[in-house]
């Protein structure tokens, strides 16, 4: 049985940068099996492209709601999108 493989784009907004939101996200990801990026915005905000299974995609995403405790979410924007065969997860800016 095989799991079918999704891709989200999120946005998670609050006080979600200088707080190690970025590593916490990527070590969240690894431990999941999500292949992605996230990085910091100009506006405040982390930008987050997420792909694998959808269980650990959702998994994923629920994660980012409340993110690790050093952060604070206010808001999670996201929207799925075509897959793009992304491979690792890495912090890109």
């Amino acid at each position: 049985m095989s799991e079918q493989t999704i891709h989200v784009h999120a946005i998670v907004k609050g006080i979600v940068q200088g707080v190690g939101f970025r590593y916490y996200t990527q070590a969240k990801a690894q431990q999941l099996g999500v292949n992605g990026t996230v990085a910091n915005r100009y506006d405040g905000t982390v930008e987050c492209e997420l792909e694998g299974p959808a269980y650990a995609v959702n998994a994923m995403v629920e994660w980012l709601h409340d993110g690790p405790s050093s952060a604070t979410v206010t808001g999670l924007h996201t929207n799925e999108r075509e897959v793009q065969g992304l491979r690792g997860f890495e912090i890109t800016g």
